[in-house]
């Protein structure tokens, strides 16, 4: 199956491998010379998971139906081999999150993220949960609600422009559009946030295959010579 982009012809549809999360960029640290305060945006840093005991991120004794208990409550039902009776640190639900995502517990999930980000809102958190923020995005995108998810991946390239992953994850969603130019863009921003990124420079190895297949058939129409076996065999590499 192919995606038609308009004015061109017929693309081998192939998908990019996404981020799943931001645990690299996080645990490596970030050059943050290139964050975009006026933007909007604030940063959080995801502080390592504490020992338990030692700290608890939700006060229990305050917490209402619809805060911790009720966020716990669901988090409990979809994934039952975890202890919720003491407050998880965000980077434990986050993990939970991920996990959900992964085994395609995806509306789920969402529903999870759109009740944490209630319950930070309620609490007057500033700024933003990045990692929340890209799992909404995978969540969205799971779901089939690729505008949104392009908008949410967007809105943190905007705001986390040193990020590499939401880059990537962009262009994976243009891809699906078969907007193969922005998809190399976003790549390239990708690449330029992080150079060793190894997952943006495998995708836009695939995004150029497909950019030169798409020229080869539109060059077999216009009755270039072995254009045709060119785009076949471009095609052949991209099934790979």
């Amino acid at each position: 199956m192919g995606i038609t982009h308009a004015g061109h012809a017929a693309t081998q549809a192939v998908s990019l491998q996404q981020h799943v999360d931001l645990s690299a960029s996080i645990e490596h640290g970030l050059d943050l010379s290139s964050f975009d305060t006026s933007a909007g945006g604030v940063w959080l840093p995801i502080r390592p998971t504490p020992t338990p005991g030692n700290e608890n991120l939700f006060d229990e004794s305050s917490a209402k139906e619809g805060g911790w208990k009720g966020l716990a409550g669901l988090l409990e039902a979809l994934t039952p081999n975890i202890d919720t009776s003491a407050p998880l640190t965000s980077s434990q639900i986050t993990d939970r999150i991920s996990a959900m995502l992964d085994h395609g517990q995806n509306h789920e999930a969402l529903n999870i993220i759109e009740r944490r980000q209630a319950q930070l809102n309620e609490q007057g958190s500033i700024g933003t949960d990045v990692q929340l923020l890209f799992l909404r995005g995978r969540a969205l995108s799971a779901l089939g609600r690729h505008n949104e998810a392009i908008s949410t991946y967007l809105n943190m390239t905007t705001l986390y422009p040193e990020l590499p992953e939401p880059w990537n994850n962009l262009a994976s969603e243009y891809v699906k559009q078969g907007k193969l130019d922005m998809a190399v863009d976003a790549l390239t921003m990708a690449l330029k946030a992080a150079p060793n990124y190894a997952t943006a420079q495998a995708n836009l190895g695939e995004v150029q295959l497909m950019l030169a297949q798409r020229s080869f058939a539109e060059a077999a129409r216009l009755g270039a010579r072995n254009a045709a076996a060119r785009a076949s065999e471009t095609s052949s590499v991209l099934k790979h």
